[in-house]
């Protein structure tokens, strides 16, 4: 993360960060998640009966690839210098577009839409988030994640 200060988010809102590193997306993950969400679909937990199924192996939930925004973010994101806490707010927009099948690799870019003071010391963060898969044409997902920092 890059720490910034409140008044230069002007000079950051409409660039892009550096794509994150890459990360593989394994079996063993996908299995954890379907074991948290008790989501256990045989697309993402069957590997011999999603041979047969639409994408032809196992795939992400969507939501396993939404999640991983959090580690992402440890490399694309912006901290307001003296921020102490960081609060998931919500998400303006989420579209899966491509599946992400098992051992594939993703990664992700931030570009800052917007940082709004809310209550003095509470910055409201909006960023445009785009996961790639490696070798894939199209994202995996597109979202507009709002975030608060504290100070």
């Amino acid at each position: 993360m890059k720490i910034i200060k409140a008044d230069t988010i002007a000079e950051y809102i409409g660039q892009q960060s550096e794509p994150s590193p890459w990360h593989t997306v394994t079996q063993e993950q996908i299995n954890q998640f379907a074991d948290c969400t008790l989501d256990h679909q045989f697309i993402h937990v069957d590997p011999e009966a999603a041979k047969n199924g639409p994408f032809g192996t196992t795939i992400a939930h969507g939501f396993l690839s939404l999640s991983m925004l959090s580690h992402f973010a440890e490399s694309t994101g912006l901290i307001i210098d003296g921020a102490h806490t960081f609060i998931n707010y919500g998400f303006d927009k989420v579209r899966f577009l491509t599946p992400v099948k098992v051992d594939s690799k993703i990664r992700a870019t931030a570009t800052v839409i917007s940082l709004v003071e809310k209550n003095p010391g509470q910055f409201v963060l909006t960023t445009n988030m785009v996961v790639e898969i490696e070798g894939e044409e199209k994202p995996a997902l597109i979202a507009e994640w709002v975030s608060m920092q504290i100070c």
